[in-house]
């Protein structure tokens, strides 16, 4: 049996269901983990996954100051370990390119995942590559114990070049989960072969195929409107304020309906966005909603629209979990070419896609899968079926197995 520590940037997350998916598939397959996370949950509710885990978690300071006997405490502790020194040294080279609070949290998070470590474990391995990297980086130094990570989205590309290639040189392997996030991780690998591409996929068990006939709805109704759905935070980086742009563009004699299901920092920008364009009365803001909740809407909906984008400062998505999602139940979707989208969708043949920034296209591209369900039901079979033959997540957790066991076989 492995034994691994997992170092979390928060847990639980209802925006992270493919980590919680990853950990059940990782214990199912044999692995004893112990969880460790750097923040303390916010959302209200939990994902039923998130019960089925059984690994315990532990919480390091989120902010040093919280909790500054404990820090002080590991410190006095981990300055004795054999290998303190290399720490140090590692620690002040990253500091004087990076001399922030953040890079002194993360050296403060180490010490206190150091000195608080579970006895009989022998790796680690990240959530992300940027601070759960950092703080997983710094803790194998002390401990002198191999880590690995996986990569996702915005860690890939809003982390600086330095910090990815030390971080890559360092790790006995990285795994990430698109095309475009391996291209760019293995450009900054000084070894390429230790950085890989696999798949999250999807637990199909959870998202079994949906038997039910969905409404020849054809926008021509305004008593049953086509009932549109996206799921996602409201952040830059999916689009939203695009999609209500592309919606005011939509005929006025179009007869649909728009449900959004996500938290999110921009969630009162886009609800007045909404308003001051005349479109409040068909648009229904959900808020976070637990995964069989989210089930039973994509069931309901006729689209999926999500129109990713690169935000100002680098980040987007990889490939968003929800379009494998909507895709396995047979829902017709609609996003953009952005990153690893393509990877899922193929303009045409198994769903719609638009350049990025785009609200006419994206408008122009709505329009036509709302007048014609014959057309949805076709991309979303096609869809179904791609999800079904290649995103399905026990790949994913037989390849990570395999490195886990050859990494430890070779530690």
């Amino acid at each position: 049996m492995t034994k691994i520590v997992i170092v979390l940037k928060g847990y639980p997350r209802l925006s992270e269901t493919f980590i919680a998916q990853e950990l059940l598939g990782l214990e199912r397959a044999g692995h004893e983990l112990y969880l460790v996370s750097m923040r303390h949950p916010t959302d209200k509710k939990r994902h039923p996954v998130h019960d089925e885990i059984k690994a315990p978690v532990r919480y390091l300071p989120e902010y040093l100051h919280d909790e500054p006997w404990r820090v002080i405490r590991s410190w006095w502790k981990a300055r004795r370990f054999a290998h303190y020194k290399r720490l140090r040294q590692t620690f002040l080279a990253d500091l004087k390119r990076d001399f922030t609070r953040n890079r002194w949290r993360r050296f403060g998070q180490a010490l206190v995942l150091a000195a608080e470590f579970p006895r009989d474990v022998d790796w680690l391995h990240a959530h992300f590559i940027h601070t759960p990297g950092s703080v997983t980086a710094y803790a194998s130094l002390i401990l002198d114990i191999g880590w690995s990570c996986s990569a996702h989205a915005k860690d890939i590309w809003t982390s600086p070049d330095w910090d990815l290639s030390a971080k890559l040189g360092q790790a006995r392997w990285v795994v990430t989960c698109t095309k475009a996030g391996f291209d760019r991780l293995q450009s900054l690998s000084p070894d390429p072969s230790r950085v890989h591409l696999s798949y999250h996929g999807l637990d199909l068990s959870r998202f079994a195929h949906f038997d039910g006939a969905r409404p020849a709805r054809d926008g021509t109704d305004a008593k049953d409107p086509v009932l549109l759905l996206s799921v996602g935070r409201a952040v830059e980086k999916k689009g939203y304020d695009i999609l209500i742009d592309a919606l005011a563009l939509l005929p006025k004699d179009l007869a649909w309906r728009f449900v959004h299901i996500g938290g999110g920092e921009k969630l009162s920008e886009l609800k007045a966005k909404a308003e001051a364009l005349g479109l409040a009365a068909r648009m229904e803001w959900l808020g976070s909603r637990a995964q069989e909740d989210v089930l039973a809407q994509y069931r309901q909906s006729d689209l999926f629209v999500l129109p990713c984008r690169i935000a100002r400062d680098g980040d987007r998505d990889g490939l968003p979990n929800v379009l494998v999602e909507a895709s396995s139940q047979g829902l017709a979707c609609i996003s953009t070419t952005v990153s690893g989208v393509p990877e899922l969708l193929s303009d045409g043949v198994d769903g719609l896609l638009v350049p990025p920034e785009d609200p006419r296209a994206l408008s122009a591209a709505l329009t036509r899968a709302i007048g014609d369900p014959q057309l949805r039901r076709r991309l979303g079979a096609a869809a179904e079926t791609r999800v079904r033959g290649h995103f399905d997540h026990t790949n994913s957790i037989g390849e990570l197995t395999q490195l886990f066991r050859a990494a430890r076989g070779h530690a």
